[in-house]
């Protein structure tokens, strides 16, 4: 089925094609490149569809389309990754999406991505993650450095079902701590990462991650820069795109 047939409202995003749809209970963007590359390769952003665009917009130049699907703020909770199962599904069955797709986490879209991949290995090319949350222990736990977010940290407590505090404490599948599967599959993983970041602090999410999927033996690349939480993403995004292209998985 041709991207065109998606259904309910068209509109204009940045210049591309963006039908807006509702799906599995849920509401989904799916972004037309103009000029679509062989086997409908594409991008799948978790949270925060608007913000901060320049790599989206570089990737929809490349060809790739672009998808998100809205299930609240939920923290890539299991409750929220069977929505993401139903739209890969979805994508790749009726409508030809080719079956790994790159995945892309803004902060706490981190969790979305790495949570889903871990269960769905071999669906994912590859990870890019900007500023992730790689530990809800760090955000919105606040149980380190940075502040947290208390309301926030109520709110996950319920969107994982978890009786106490305590058990999310003890919750052992954060992404930090269940990489295996990722290595195990050889899927590549980028982060780009602002080294003063007081909300996501890096010390406690990127810099813990990274030499953990070294020591599985992943393939992992980290670009560093000075800033803070905001803004995400790089001014110019080739060396994500570039590494992205060079080391995806087919």
């Amino acid at each position: 089925m041709e991207c065109s047939t998606f259904p309910e409202k068209t509109e204009s995003y940045h210049g591309y094609v963006l039908h807006r749809f509702h799906f599995d209970g849920c509401e989904c963007m799916v972004v037309e490149p103009h000029t679509p590359r062989p086997g409908r390769e594409w991008i799948w952003k978790a949270e925060l569809f608007e913000a901060f665009p320049t790599f989206e917009l570089a990737m929809l130049e490349r060809g790739f389309y672009l998808v998100f699907i809205t299930v609240g703020n939920t923290f890539g909770c299991p409750d929220a990754l069977k929505h993401w199962d139903a739209f890969y599904r979805e994508l790749t069955g009726r409508h030809g999406f080719a079956r790994r797709t790159i995945l892309f986490g803004l902060s706490r879209g981190g969790l979305y991505i790495y949570n889903w991949s871990a269960r769905n290995t071999d669906k994912v090319s590859c990870l890019y993650a900007d500023n992730p949350v790689c530990d809800f222990k760090s955000w919105p736990g606040g149980r380190g450095v940075g502040p947290g977010s208390p309301e926030d940290w109520h709110k996950l407590l319920n969107d994982y079902h978890f009786a106490n505090e305590a058990e999310a404490l003890a919750w052992p599948h954060n992404p930090v701590d269940n990489l295996a599967p990722l290595a195990a599959a050889g899927i590549p993983v980028i982060h780009v990462a602002a080294t003063e970041d007081e909300v996501v602090p890096i010390c406690e999410n990127t810099d813990v991650l990274e030499p953990r999927y070294r020591a599985l033996g992943g393939t992992i690349e980290v670009i560093r820069h000075p800033g803070k939480h905001h803004p995400h993403g790089l001014e110019d995004p080739t060396p994500i795109i570039d590494f992205i292209l060079k080391h995806r998985l087919n």
